[in-house]
């Protein structure tokens, strides 16, 4: 009997190839981005999930309170990890982390190349499942001049991991350090991106300020002592422990400022980045989740397509049905038939879909930024299809299974087919339902194009256009050779303006609570962004100034300051006036005394995530902490490289010359909503496509049901405009019934995605008229094909009885 059934399912295929085609084509594509989206949400669940200590692996991370404003992250004191090892009998390992990227020359015999990586603890190779290929997990970083480096960076400079051990590098020119083991490349799956570490000490010599209790930047990870039953520390526990921890050590925390460290789970770290009001508030879970979301939405949508065009054909099976009835067949073998079928269909989609997936992957990869493969060798993939075809085939086979089975053979076989209200309304209902999701995600399509063009293309108070960012490095950390350089570069042709920053315009983070002006209230302690300069970055960078930009006939301005108009804000226009007239007013910075010379036009510093928070630039006195930002004629920029090339081989020969340009490092920051964009575009028109091959097999259905009645029509004198509105105007009002029910949940989730923006578009009504208008236009053109396909058929074919 099973033969048989195979049989017939494989007959009805061939015998149907368009029916066949579309059904195994809508089916193909709504699975084969479902495995897509699974294997991508795969692979951000596996990311620092790889590590054998990872249950016991914990980020300190410290909330701060300014001004009755809570922030959080990961920022720490450089000597917190050593003190928790001494103080909590519960931390077994603990190590620090500088957390932000070094980039560094490295030099061994001929061979020279910039690298980068980080600084990090003794216990780094203790606690994280990193293999070395040279060394032990001991000694790898127990030297305040040992260096741990990848198998790649042993690879480039000394052939192999054996011949890198116990070598020493040069490193910027300035210090040997000694190879004291090689670890294996990291994995794709770790959040954690460096080619070296090396030791902590090494780290705390080169920034004193870190040794400070009051100085947070670095991050501290920890590893927990299992309990009795083989599981972690009670985490909370040593949370309550460790809250009041740094008022014991920070003399700054008091009664209008306080510092708490709390834990996160390290492997939660990459997906739960965000804190609002100081607790977690998702981070890329919400990616994942939304593109759950989606994946169900586009295998039900497909699936909903399948039962529409199984639906359209019931005519032509319904006889097939009642003769089987007649001679014998009980209905849940009937059932079994047409489910057996939906089952055929979704396993020939599915091949069709796993090569689909093999020709996008390079494609989808290149997109994402992923490293993702067909994982064909682990059986938890073969499980996850076999899952996907049982959920999709009986989903998709459930309701034709159930219907066709249903039928009595009696008004089968007199033709009298009709079908009930309540039928009807589960078709149609089924329609909406894809609609409403294909209006989803047309409006999310188009807002989260409108958002993430606005943040590329918006006014961010100075031109990032035409601005290159090098690095001062080598000879030119050198006041002289700094000097000498910036000059040089200025009498090049192409250069408009050279300045140098500390931290790139786009991305200043460091922040302090130690500024103070007359008449602030001494309880109150506000947070302000700070960063160290050069001369001319107000001309550099473009920004509009009230007052002056520091200037070398000045020797007075090593200790005055700029100021931006958040800034001013919090300090206090004077009655009547406006942020000018803070220039030339007191102010001090940790305790140094200087005056206002400028108040910066307010412009954006962080990403357009966060809101423009009040910033102060001091006058930087050492150039070797420092980024030139150099500024080129428009449409010179190739020009203007090359000498600087040229240049900086004349004055650092030993560094390689590297540079950035500042709309590459700012796209960088909205290079998660760029894809999420992208991917948008891409699911919206896949799920609208699916949905107008559910609506074609709906209307070919009505069409087939109202053979008749259109036939009489036509012989009474209709026109063939009057018989595609006849059968046009009910789906229409499907389509119209999807787009109010999907207006308000459109607005609702693009509101909430849209909350992770301190700027961004609003939600205009027009937005959701352009996507109402797009779902009836393209209803309209798929409902047509069929609709002027029956109204131009030959009446007397379709008068016709046999």
């Amino acid at each position: 009997m099973l033969t048989s059934y195979i049989k017939i399912a494989w007959r009805n295929i061939i015998r149907n190839k368009a029916f066949s085609a579309i059904n195994i084509l809508g089916l193909a594509l709504g699975m084969g981005c479902s495995l897509l989206i699974f294997l991508w949400i795969q692979d951000e669940l596996q990311v620092d999930n790889y590590h054998a200590n990872g249950p016991q692996l914990y980020n300190v991370m410290q909330r701060q309170i300014y001004d009755g404003k809570v922030q959080a992250g990961r920022f720490t004191p450089g000597i917190l990890a050593d003190e928790l090892k001494k103080q909590f009998p519960e931390v077994v390992y603990a190590a620090g982390y500088t957390g932000w990227d070094a980039t560094l020359t490295f030099a061994a015999g001929d061979k020279i190349n910039k690298e980068t990586g980080h600084w990090a603890g003794a216990d780094w190779f203790k606690m994280f499942s990193i293999p070395l290929l040279a060394g032990t997990p001991a000694t790898a970083l127990n030297s305040p001049i040992g260096m741990a480096i990848s198998r790649k960076v042993a690879d480039f400079y000394f052939g192999s991991p054996a011949a890198a051990l116990g070598k020493s590098i040069r490193v910027d020119n300035k210090q040997d350090y000694q190879i004291t083991a090689v670890f294996e490349n990291l994995p794709t799956m770790s959040s954690d991106k460096y080619d070296f570490l090396i030791n902590w000490q090494d780290c705390l010599n080169r920034n004193p300020w870190m040794k400070d209790w009051g100085n947070n930047g670095p991050h501290t990870r920890i590893m927990l002592r299992p309990d009795r039953n083989g599981g972690p520390a009670t985490v909370a526990t040593l949370d309550a422990k460790l809250k009041p921890f740094l008022r014991k050590y920070d003399k700054n925390v008091g009664t209008n400022f306080d510092a708490q460290l709390f834990l996160q789970a390290y492997p939660d770290g990459y997906l739960y980045s965000n804190f609002k009001n100081g607790q977690q508030d998702g981070g890329r879970i919400e990616y994942v989740r939304l593109f759950g979301i989606v994946a169900v939405f586009l295998l039900l949508i497909a699936c909903i397509n399948f039962m529409n065009l199984a639906t359209a054909r019931s005519v032509k099976r319904a006889r097939e049905v009642g003769v089987r009835k007649v001679i014998g067949a009980v209905r849940s073998l009937l059932a079994g038939q047409f489910i057996g079928e939906a089952l055929l269909f979704t396993l020939l989609a599915l091949t069709l879909a796993l090569f689909l997936v093999f020709l996008l992957l390079p494609s989808f990869n290149s997109l994402t930024g992923k490293h993702i493969h067909l994982q064909t060798t682990q059986s938890s993939f073969w499980l996850v299809l076999v899952g996907m075809a049982l959920f999709t085939g009986l989903v998709a086979g459930s309701y034709p299974a159930l219907f066709l089975s249903s039928l009595e053979p009696v008004r089968v076989l007199k033709g009298t087919l009709k079908f009930g209200a309540g039928a009807r309304l589960f078709r149609q209902g089924l329609v909406v339902f894809q609609f409403v999701l294909s209006m989803l995600l047309i409006v999310g399509t188009i807002i989260v194009y409108r958002q993430v063009n606005y943040v590329q293309t918006t006014n961010l108070g100075y031109e990032r256009e035409n601005l290159i960012y090098v690095p001062v490095e080598g000879e030119l950390t050198a006041q002289s050779a700094y000097k000498t350089f910036k000059d040089e570069l200025l009498r090049q042709p192409g250069i408009m303006a050279v300045s140098s920053m500390q931290e790139a315009p786009t991305n200043i983070g460091s922040s302090t609570g130690g500024v103070s002006w007359p008449g602030k209230d001494p309880n109150i302690n506000i947070e302000i962004t700070h960063t160290a300069v050069g001369y001319d970055l107000m001309k550099t960078l473009k920004i509009k100034l009230a007052g002056r930009d520091f200037s070398p006939e000045f020797s007075t301005d090593t200790t005055n300051y700029l100021i931006n108009e958040a800034t001013a804000r919090r300090i206090g226009y004077k009655a009547g006036g406006s942020a000018s007239s803070l220039v030339g007013q007191p102010i001090t910075m940790w305790g140094k005394p200087g005056k206002i010379i400028g108040v910066m036009e307010d412009f954006h510093f962080q990403s357009l995530h966060i809101p423009i928070s009040p910033l102060i630039m001091r006058l930087s006195q050492e150039p070797g902490s420092q980024n030139f930002l150099i500024r080129t004629q428009p449409g010179q920029t190739k020009q203007a490289l090359a000498s600087i090339e040229s240049l900086w081989k004349q004055m650092n020969p030993k560094f390689p010359f590297d540079y950035r340009f500042a709309d590459d490092e700012y796209q960088k920051l909205y290079k998660s909503e760029t894809v999420v964009g992208s991917l948008a575009n891409y699911f919206a028109f896949l799920a609208i496509f699916i949905s107008c091959l559910g609506l074609l097999g709906l209307s070919a259905f009505t069409a087939e049901q109202r053979t008749k009645e259109i036939g009489v029509r036509k012989v009474l004198g209709a026109s063939v405009s009057s018989i595609f509105g006849l059968l046009s105007k009910d789906f229409l009002k499907l389509v119209l019934l999807a787009i109010v029910i999907a207006t308000p949940l459109a607005w609702w989730a693009m509101s909430q995605w849209l909350q992770g923006f301190a700027y961004q578009v609003d939600l205009s009504w027009w937005i959701f008229a352009l996507a109402g208008l797009l779902a009836i236009g393209i209803a309209l053109l798929t409902i047509s094909f069929q609709s002027v396909k029956a109204a131009l058929m030959n009446p007397v074919k379709s008068l016709r009885s046999e």
